[in-house]
């Protein structure tokens, strides 16, 4: 008798609706979506803010992006198409990436790697710590209560896996009992170092933590590489960027 795997509950699943196509784990909850006639769109906006990084960060040729699941793609088709950056995915459901393959055009490059592994593992590999310069970090199972890597000792292994300068960016559902130990959990293990955006699509809210040296960012520095952003990725970064400082202050320091 076969062991039964613990991905095989979350089978993926395909809705279409309006030209954009949406990936599912056998419930009503969205895994992921891609505008069919712009596959790198990124349509769902919480999937816009996973790139707020960009604020702080300008990828090169020889930097490397984490994505801690795949979900519909969004992220790594994004990501290989408006940065120079190499791209390692772990995902752990193969069924979730045969299906991105033969539904949601996966790119297939040298510059991307999926690792079929479980996140809090991968995370812990010899060869990932100090490597990437961004983590985006979207975990989640069918039952979508809440990502299904929380504890500190996996928001540790992300802070090792981060460059000496880095930034993680993580999903979370803001109305939810997940959020507060979450974000007590992505404190601990980044030493305070913690902004967070707005509760968006249905309950999304994307918390950012640094690693490296302590950022201290004006207003005008902040609304000047939002712009820059927004010109070069085609993201509504000004918009993050007054979010940010509304919550955090005039000067951005973490």
């Amino acid at each position: 008798m076969f062991e039964a795997q613990p991905w095989e509950a979350d089978e993926p699943t395909l809705s279409e609706l309006g030209g954009i196509r949406y990936l599912h784990f056998g419930t009503e909850w969205v895994q992921g979506a891609m505008r069919v006639g712009k596959p790198a769109e990124l349509v769902l906006a919480y999937t816009q803010q996973m790139m707020a990084w960009l604020l702080f960060l300008e990828p090169s040729k020889d930097d490397a992006v984490g994505i801690l699941g795949l979900g519909a793609g969004s992220l790594l088709r994004y990501t290989l198409k408006h940065t120079p950056a190499s791209v390692e995915t772990t995902e752990w459901n193969p069924r979730v990436t045969a299906m991105c393959r033969a539904y949601f055009r996966l790119p297939d490059t040298p510059r991307s790697v999926i690792d079929h592994c479980d996140a809090a593992v991968w995370v812990a590999k010899r060869r990932n710590i100090g490597r990437y310069m961004a983590l985006m970090v979207d975990l989640y199972d069918a039952d979508a209560q809440g990502p299904v890597r929380d504890t500190l000792e996996f928001y540790q292994g992300c802070y090792r896996a981060l460059a000496d300068v880095g930034i993680m960016t993580v999903n979370l559902f803001g109305d939810h009992a997940s959020f507060p130990p979450n974000l007590d959990n992505i404190r601990k293990a980044f030493k305070g170092r913690v902004l967070e955006l707005p509760e968006i699509d249905a309950g999304n809210r994307v918390v950012l933590a640094f690693k490296g040296p302590v950022l201290d960012v004006s207003t005008l520095q902040l609304l000047d590489r939002a712009d820059a952003v927004e010109a070069a990725y085609g993201l509504p970064a000004r918009r993050w960027a007054k979010a940010l400082l509304a919550r955090h202050g005039a000067t951005i320091r973490s």
